[in-house]
């Protein structure tokens, strides 16, 4: 099996170096050519998308490849398949099924694939000023934000922090996922004149979430994410709701378990720059000795951070 590269390192540049953000060549100093591009968030912060591109790099090899080079680029869902409507991106890893769907629906890419299951937590300070209960539904959550967001706007507390959400605001698979649950309790905080407690910080999830901590306010974030920082970010928060209390709670709705469920796809561009090494990583990300061995083997602090989708 031997792959014939359709770009080169000079053509991924076009991507600033906060998009363009590394290259792996599996451990071969002598890999030249990059052979596949593949964009996320998340997962590429937390060192998941990393591991995937020295495995099947290797993988890859071990089928009579050359050694060649995978370029991870930066991007939450909305970016990711954009970078593959311009053919800037050969696999989209991303997190929201209609977004999905309407890149096949284009044109844009011809395929996907579940490889990994996330968990979103809901997350805030210690001092809870919403009073978060351990039994509230995802509903019930989320109309505390509203109710005591606005009460510490009409009367801020002199005895702990005011009520305040952090929102990604950034068109990523979370703040898609946040707004579903804020309209999902007719609530539209961002609208004009938005709600002064509902802080939008467009960063990536690493970033929201130490800000998050330092600002002792809610937000939404992933399991992932969590697991991948630092304790001096999460020793200043809790997680106060999550998909894992919901399967388990006799009280949280069923819908409340699946509605914080992360799912990610992988999504295959229509025109990749290097069409079988593409769908040859398709194939091995859904693999139970491929991707899926990658996804049970992957911790952090000695956990788990992801579901495999086969055994």
């Amino acid at each position: 099996m031997e792959f014939k590269a359709e770009f080169t390192l000079q053509q991924l540049l076009v991507f600033s170096p906060a998009h363009l953000s590394a290259v792996y060549n599996g451990g071969y100093q002598d890999a030249t050519e990059t052979l596949l591009r593949v964009s996320n968030g998340g997962a590429g912060q937390s060192g998941l998308v990393e591991a995937f591109a020295n495995a099947f790099i290797k993988y890859s090899v071990e089928k009579g490849s050359k050694p060649f080079s995978v370029a991870w680029i930066l991007g939450d869902t909305t970016q990711s398949l954009g970078y593959i409507a311009v053919k800037q991106a050969d696999v989209a890893l991303t997190y929201n099924a209609a977004a999905e769907n309407q890149s096949i629906a284009s044109g844009a890419s011809v395929k996907k694939e579940l490889v990994f299951l996330d968990h979103f937590y809901v997350v805030g300070p210690h001092s809870n000023p919403a009073q978060l209960a351990k039994n509230d539904t995802a509903d019930q959550a989320f109309n505390k934000f509203v109710n005591a967001g606005n009460a510490d706007v009409a009367k801020p507390p002199s005895d702990r922090p005011a009520t305040r959400f952090l929102s990604r605001f950034d068109k990523s698979a979370t703040n898609i996922k946040e707004s579903e649950l804020f309209i999902r309790i007719g609530q539209v905080p961002w609208a004009y004149t938005y709600s002064t407690w509902y802080h939008q910080y467009p960063r990536f999830p690493l970033q929201a979430l130490d800000a998050a901590a330092s600002l002792s306010e809610y937000t939404l974030t992933d399991r992932g994410t969590w697991l991948s920082s630092p304790a001096s970010v999460t020793d200043k928060l809790a997680i106060y709701k999550g998909a894992e209390n919901f399967m388990t709670s006799t009280t949280g709705s069923n819908d409340d378990a699946t509605i914080l469920l992360n799912p990610c796809t992988a999504v295959l561009s229509a025109q990749p720059g290097n069409k079988e090494v593409a769908e040859s990583f398709m194939s091995w990300l859904i693999s139970a000795d491929g991707g899926q061995q990658v996804v049970r083997d992957f911790k952090k602090n000695g956990e788990v951070l992801y579901t495999p989708v086969s055994s």
